[in-house]
């Protein structure tokens, strides 16, 4: 297991200084941030120069305000076109690939209007449709595509673990894989260590929250017994940090780190 942090959460200018300052938090990766219009591409001299200097930038999350499975079908296109491009950067830098979910705050069952206005067979051909034609640029780039299922306060479509692998089984595409959510599987999972144990398979990256979306050691999270499953499923990937910070990141992640740690041993 390696702990990763967003890049906005860490003190720094430049990604060499936030890297810096990664490593003595202990950190062993920075996540980055890829928003919409081509503006991850465009970050490419400055990411190469990162890489040159030693910075491991092995994963990028993408920031948009529509994703793979919108409702307009011009939206879903652009989404689509965006993470290809986020893709094809992280294969650049040699990285582990691009995260995304199939929607976040599109629609959801559990508020008003509480219906969807499309059925559940277009919704899961627009997503395995999504998935694969991202699938085949990560193959191309030699990356992952790392889909994320969200809470059902902010998605319709993938909410579980295990409804993310089962998606992913569908699709059986070796270059499709899921993104397991701390905060979003405290609210969906009744066992959140077990599903993880469980679903290991199909599981290539995950990210650390606590229960109240803060550091991880400001909530009701057991780290714990996640990071027991973890060992037991020999769970080997990146662990990143995508939160809130409570006090200023000099004082946060450097207590967040302390109680992990202890959740360790």
């Amino acid at each position: 297991m390696k702990l990763a942090c967003q890049e906005h959460l860490l003190p720094g200018s430049t990604l060499i200084e936030k890297w810096d300052n990664a490593r003595r938090f202990g950190f062993e990766g920075i996540e980055l941030r890829g928003h919409g219009d081509f503006a991850f591409e465009k970050r490419l001299p400055e990411l190469r120069a990162a890489k040159k200097a030693g910075v491991n930038m092995p994963t990028v999350c993408v920031i948009m305000d529509h994703f793979i499975g919108d409702f307009d079908a011009r939206q879903r296109a652009d989404a689509v076109a965006n993470m290809k491009s986020l893709l094809s950067v992280m294969g650049e830098l040699e990285g582990v690939g691009a995260v995304t979910p199939a929607a976040y705050g599109l629609h959801s069952n559990y508020l008003p209007p509480f219906k969807q206005s499309r059925s559940e067979t277009e919704t899961q051909k627009i997503l395995m449709d999504g998935l694969n034609a991202l699938g085949d640029q990560a193959r191309k780039s030699g990356v992952l595509v790392l889909y994320e299922p969200l809470n059902r306060y902010e998605d319709f479509m993938c909410n579980t673990l295990a409804q993310g692998v089962a998606m992913c089984r569908a699709l059986d595409h070796a270059h499709v894989k899921v993104m397991a959510d701390l905060f979003h599987m405290g609210i969906e999972e009744s066992d959140s260590a077990k599903a993880l144990e469980d679903n290991i398979e199909h599981v290539a990256h995950i990210h650390m929250a606590d229960s109240n979306r803060y550091e991880p050691g400001q909530g009701q999270t057991d780290f714990a017994r996640i990071f027991a499953a973890l060992k037991r499923a020999n769970y080997n990937g990146y662990m990143a940090y995508e939160c809130m910070l409570h006090a200023e990141p000099e004082q946060a992640l450097k207590h967040s780190m302390q109680h992990l740690k202890t959740a360790l041993t």
